[in-house]
């Protein structure tokens, strides 16, 4: 994205020149609803992001202008200074997190703008927490680590904002990697890049442009659904904390004890960590075709197992297997958003062109369509 609507604003507001930054949105290649299992994600940072220009302007006082939406704002840095716009919650939430951790934040001046498209869960509001928690971190020498910002940005989300969120998608942008995903383990919060360079595909977002009401009622209760059957595989194997420490054979024992629902969500949860675990193998050995294959497994457990898929997104994925694309899945929570594939250079156009065709025919809603790069997480433009 050029900067260039930035600068001039900044200085047209305060007279000055400050220091630019940016932090990525985020794609999941596989690894669905296994964040609350302890289980493992596989994300990567990408080439849509969110950029601030900053700079301290000696009070107690923060002054912030959000360019996409012609917006301005100041607030105080005391916990009852919460502002009222929606944006500069997240600001706020940022630095309270590190006042709290210890941190001498004293007001600056902003002016932020991102390319990272809002509701097709590329994490635009984790790209703005990351962006400010690493500049602002730069700008007052507050010695926190990526680590510590991923954190920072996961308690604003949960102290600021009330999104009860994991922490894939702070992650993610802090400390995302060119031409590789990270398998970040939930738990642990151990993490390995594994190569992507996926010499010949691309990787294509279509946005089904709905969101079903189901959503958070529907994630609670499949959170429910997997607790419980840890709870009940536990009694039989006491190490088995959550359903990232189960397996099949396990999950058998208590399907008399668990309700039939239950069993499937859980079996998908199972299935899906060793897929995610299979998809790292077969990147780490360029064999994209069974990076695909996994995709696909994952789209037919979220929709039939899971059941957090809609006739949207169901109809994107058939059609991505009708055009030949390599690996096509929800991506997600479910209930609308996007599908992500991985598509051959040479059936890229043809398949947008009938994906967008087809369902606008159907569902009378023109989807949309973003290319996406694997690229790097948050970080100071010179």
């Amino acid at each position: 994205m050029d900067t260039t609507k930035i600068r001039e604003k900044f200085k047209s507001l305060y007279g000055t020149e400050g220091a630019l930054y940016t932090s990525p949105g985020r794609i999941n290649l596989i690894g669905e609803h296994t964040d609350y299992n302890a289980g493992f994600v596989l994300p990567g940072a990408i080439d849509k992001a969110m950029y601030c220009e900053i700079k301290p302007n000696g009070t107690n006082k923060v002054r912030a202008y959000a360019l996409d939406l012609g917006e301005s704002t100041e607030f105080g840095l005391e916990e009852n200074d919460l502002p009222a716009k929606s944006w500069a919650k997240y600001i706020f939430g940022v630095c309270r997190e590190m006042i709290k951790r210890g941190a001498k934040v004293e007001g600056f001046d902003t002016v932020f703008s991102g390319d990272v498209p809002l509701g097709a869960g590329m994490s635009s509001s984790a790209a703005l927490e990351s962006c400010f928690g690493f500049a602002i971190n730069d700008q007052y020498n507050l010695g926190f680590d990526r680590f510590e910002l991923a954190k920072i940005g996961q308690a604003t989300e949960h102290n600021y904002v009330g999104v009860k969120c994991g922490i894939m998608d702070q992650f993610a942008s802090c400390f995302g990697k060119e031409g590789s995903l990270i398998r970040l383990d939930c738990r642990s919060l151990e993490y390995e890049y594994v190569p992507f360079n996926p010499k010949g595909y691309r990787l294509v977002l279509v946005n089904t442009c709905v969101a079903h009401e189901l959503a958070s009622s529907a994630y609670n209760k499949r959170r429910e659904s997997c607790e419980a059957v840890a709870a009940a595989i536990r009694k039989h194997h006491p190490e088995v904390e959550f359903l990232r420490d189960a397996n099949l054979d396990m999950l058998k024992e208590v399907a008399n004890e668990v309700s039939a629902e239950d069993y499937i969500r859980a079996e998908f949860v199972i299935e899906e960590v060793q897929r995610l675990l299979d998809a790292c193998e077969a990147l780490k050995a360029g064999d994209y075709e069974t990076v695909g294959k996994k995709m696909y497994e994952t789209h037919i457990g979220l929709s039939r197992k899971y059941e957090v898929s809609c006739p949207e997104l169901d109809y994107l994925n058939d059609i991505a297997r009708v055009c030949g694309v390599t690996g096509s899945r929800v991506m997600g929570g479910g209930f609308g958003g996007c599908t992500i594939n991985l598509v051959k250079d040479e059936l890229h156009d043809a398949f947008i062109e009938r994906a967008m065709n087809s369902y606008e025919q159907k569902f009378k809603i023109k989807p949309k369509v973003y290319d996406v790069v694997i690229k790097d997480g948050a970080r100071k433009l010179s």
